[in-house]
């Protein structure tokens, strides 16, 4: 048991560490591990701080129905008085207390070490609200929800679905796997966190996850956390008084406020300044905010979906982002896949770009060369879908016909097709690498690339390294829910 004369900061550091062993833990939870989970963390919460006893008491379906978890110290006989009590809420509900017993010393914990405490409660109460909806999604998989299987993402115009799925246009495998995602989560109030590279489609998603939620007949509202200046985010997300500050002539409603019973979109959530940040987590937490120049509270009923290309887990190591939002944000977070992934995806795509801009750009495109799309799915695409619908719309103004032709730019020169009076070995080289891409550079195993060409795969090595052909190396990407200690 640790030294109950121990400092105030020293034992503020004791639970700052706690905090960092626990949160992996807890982000990758396994639902019939949380009462496991809970006991390791109460033990351990009373190791740093030198008391007795702690208890920790969840609400369940009715406030008298609760689930209590206990700690004590080997040896206690009886359980002494109170030294903290922290009630937990989220969304402006009550959800459980934590209490802690009094020092053997007699001596109060300071303010310092109270706050941290909390944040440890906030952590159980997320990882018993965590376990639980994870099991809700596994009872709504065992029921057979839509039969069990993934549908492909629809086309503008394919039907019922095409509503929830507008615009997320394709029908490769990680494309599906983020759907899958989407249908599992979206039915329930859990926050979701969108990880992905600039353009890949964010806030479609995003919308995807609302219209497919009980909230899909309230507002969506969205805000670009990176196109505002530090001093309006706060009154961009809360609202503002009159006479609050130099300007504000009139009351206005923040984006919170217009959301209410909805879904809010924070775009860019990593951009977020740290005080900001401090009074976001109170929202998640308690659904109370204040307008800015106002003391009166404002309850809200806000389901938040945040989106981010970048690494939060990094920036909660560096002190940039809270490490309490983040495993409050992180609940349910979705990967979307860059669009260097979704090769098969890019001629629908392509089409439907077409397709979307024909009467604004006044064109009637009907056909697009093979060596016009062998080049678009040649090209790595670092702005993903959004720079793929740029050089369609580019494409078609330099058009003037029924046909559409690439402008003579960057991505035409990546690619040249075969002339008339190109040597064998380049014709060779392009042939090989075309297959290896519609094969994602699978040389071995079924849907290989030496299978479709007819030759054993030592022989298309081979080729490969006499013909200078090399696989493009992939960009590192964010790896969701993983939070090293």
């Amino acid at each position: 048991m640790s030294d109950p004369s121990a400092p105030a900061d020293a034992v503020a550091g004791r639970l700052d560490e706690l905090a960092g062993r626990f949160v992996p833990a807890i982000l990758r939870l396994d639902p019939f591990d949380v009462d496991r989970i809970i006991d390791r963390l109460l033990a351990a919460l009373g190791d740093a701080l030198g008391t007795e006893q702690i208890v920790f008491a969840t609400t369940g379906d009715s406030a008298s129905c609760r689930d209590v978890r206990e700690w004590n110290h080997p040896g206690m006989m009886t359980p002494g008085p109170e030294a903290i009590t922290i009630p937990i809420t989220v969304g402006g509900h009550r959800v459980g207390v934590l209490s802690v017993g009094e020092r053997p010393d007699g001596r109060r914990f300071s303010s310092e070490v109270r706050e941290k405490v909390g944040m440890l409660a906030d952590l159980m109460a997320l990882a018993v609200q965590s376990g639980e909806q994870k099991l809700a999604l596994e009872r709504a998989r065992s029921e057979g929800r839509r039969a069990a299987e993934v549908p492909p993402a629809m086309m503008i115009d394919d039907g019922a679905d095409s509503i929830d799925f507008e615009d997320i246009i394709g029908d490769s495998g990680v494309l599906r796997v983020a759907i899958g995602r989407v249908l599992e989560v979206a039915p329930t109030d859990a926050s979701v966190v969108l990880l992905g590279e600039t353009g890949t489609g964010k806030e479609l998603f995003a919308r995807a996850v609302h219209n497919r939620s009980r909230r899909r007949g309230r507002p969506f509202v969205r805000v670009n956390c990176a196109a505002l200046p530090p001093t309006l985010i706060e009154t961009e997300l809360f609202g503002h008084e009159r006479g609050a500050f130099t300007g504000a002539v009139a009351m206005r409603r923040g984006r919170f406020e217009l959301a209410d019973r909805g879904t809010l979109f924070l775009d860019e959530i990593g951009d977020l300044p740290l005080d900001v940040q401090a009074k976001l987590l109170r929202v998640l937490q308690e659904g109370e905010f204040e307008r800015v120049g106002s003391s009166e509270s404002r309850a809200v009923d806000v389901r938040v979906v945040a989106a981010t290309h970048h690494d939060l887990e990094a920036a909660v190591h560096e002190g940039r982002f809270r490490m309490d939002l983040y495993y409050r944000l992180n609940v349910f977070p979705i990967s979307l896949p860059p669009l260097r992934e979704r090769v098969d995806d890019i001629p629908r795509l392509t089409w439907f770009f077409v397709n979307r801009r024909q009467r604004a750009l006044n064109r009637k495109i009907t056909s697009i060369p093979p060596g016009v799309m062998s080049a678009l799915q040649q090209h790595s695409w670092p702005g993903n879908v959004r720079e793929l619908e740029n050089v369609v719309e580019r494409a078609m103004i330099h058009s003037t016909g029924d046909t559409l032709w690439l402008d003579d730019g960057p991505l035409m020169h990546n690619w040249r097709p075969a002339a008339e009076d190109s040597t064998l070995e380049e014709v060779e080289r392009q042939h090989i690498e075309r297959v290896l891409r519609r094969c994602r550079w699978r040389v071995n195993g079924p849907g290989n690339a030496a299978e479709t060409l007819g030759m054993h795969p030592n022989t298309l090595r081979f080729r490969m390294k006499k013909l200078g052909i090399e696989r493009p190396k992939k960009p590192v990407v964010l790896e969701a829910g993983r939070l090293s200690a």
